[in-house]
């Protein structure tokens, strides 16, 4: 089958999610901590299942061979864009290195697909740590509903409480009271205060509130929730401003980090959902959520390619310690781990 053909299958399902009650997740202490290598289990088998099939009986990369890898990534929602490059780069490799074996193409393929996603230099592991220079360090959280934006502002809030961190939350979405009751059911998990005026609140003087009660109290940093709709791009976008500017009031330059939550599990949603939300407000950092047990988890290449903002976060388990920073090395490495 074409790419094409592919995409074209895929573009069928890129309707966006409607705005659904997010599901919290049960916080089993108990369970083991997720690793990279469990949670891409599903997106490896089914990525390298096709990668074996194209290579075997294989002594050159020929053309039907490129075929064959195009499909794989695509099918691992790497995405059509971010495919032919990481194609083209690879034929350039073997033109130039002469390809030999199996071994060697994982390699070549592991290097391709690492110098293509840190060509911006923005790839630097997180530990948590925030700049010295701002306090409180502000992050407003973007994202549709059902994507997991809630659960992970009480999982990052747990991370920099974890590294000494003194953590405040935000409660400005809210259009849905679900939103506020979640993120309240989080602020006691993880016992930091949070800041709330309930549903039907205006989402910016929830916001100007917790940026000022973070400064008077000498928080660490400052974490606003927002409400997660797109039907109407112009309102998201002037709320989101009003948001900002009320922020600004308080602690020029705020918000530090605009955080957009995507669902790994959404493919080529995840995607589109990015381009709105991006074209709606400054993000500079992205969480992808829900890597467990999906097989789409190469859409990371393919957002990191085509929107050239890092990765931060990403959603491994359940666990409250399953929110973990992005290593891009790590990640292909695991990808590609046999």
């Amino acid at each position: 089958m074409a790419i094409f053909d592919i995409f074209k299958k895929k573009q069928e399902e890129k309707h966006l999610p409607t705005a659904e009650p997010e599901k919290e997740p049960a916080i089993t202490l108990e369970a083991p901590e997720a690793t990279l290598d469990s949670s891409l289990e599903k997106t490896k088998s089914g990525f390298f299942s096709k990668l074996t099939k194209a290579i075997a009986g294989k002594s050159t990369v020929d053309e039907t061979f490129l075929d064959d890898l195009e499909e794989a990534l695509v099918a691992a929602d790497v995405g059509v864009q971010t495919t032919v490059k990481i194609i083209d780069r690879l034929e350039a490799r073997v033109s130039r290195d002469k390809y030999i074996n199996t071994t060697e193409l994982n390699r070549i393929m592991r290097e391709e697909i690492i110098s293509l996603l840190n060509e911006s230099g923005k790839y630097k592991v997180s530990d948590f740590n925030l700049p010295k220079s701002e306090t409180p360090y502000v992050i407003m959280v973007v994202g549709v509903n059902g994507v997991g934006k809630t659960t992970t502002i009480g999982k990052l809030a747990y991370q920099f409480k974890k590294h000494g961190k003194q953590v405040m939350l935000g409660a400005a979405d809210t259009f849905r009271a679900a939103a506020v009751d979640q993120l309240t059911i989080w602020s006691q998990r993880v016992d930091v205060p949070i800041i709330s005026r309930g549903m039907g609140a205006d989402p910016a003087a929830v916001a100007y509130d917790t940026v000022q009660s973070a400064v008077a109290k000498g928080m660490d940093v400052a974490i606003i929730d927002t409400a997660g709709r797109l039907h109407n791009k112009i309102g998201l976008m002037n709320e989101l401003t009003k948001i900002r500017n009320v922020m600004q009031k308080v602690i020029p330059g705020a918000p530090h980090e605009i955080l957009l939550v995507l669902d790994a599990s959404t493919g080529q949603n995840a995607i589109e959902q990015a381009k709105q939300f991006i074209s709606a407000t400054d993000v500079n950092a992205l969480a992808l959520t829900k890597l467990d047990g999906t097989a789409k988890g190469g859409v990371i290449i393919g957002i990191a390619d085509q929107f050239k903002i890092p990765v931060k976060y990403i959603g491994l388990g359940e666990k409250m310690e399953d929110l973990k920073p992005f290593d891009l090395v790590a990640f292909v490495n695991s990808l590609f781990k046999d």
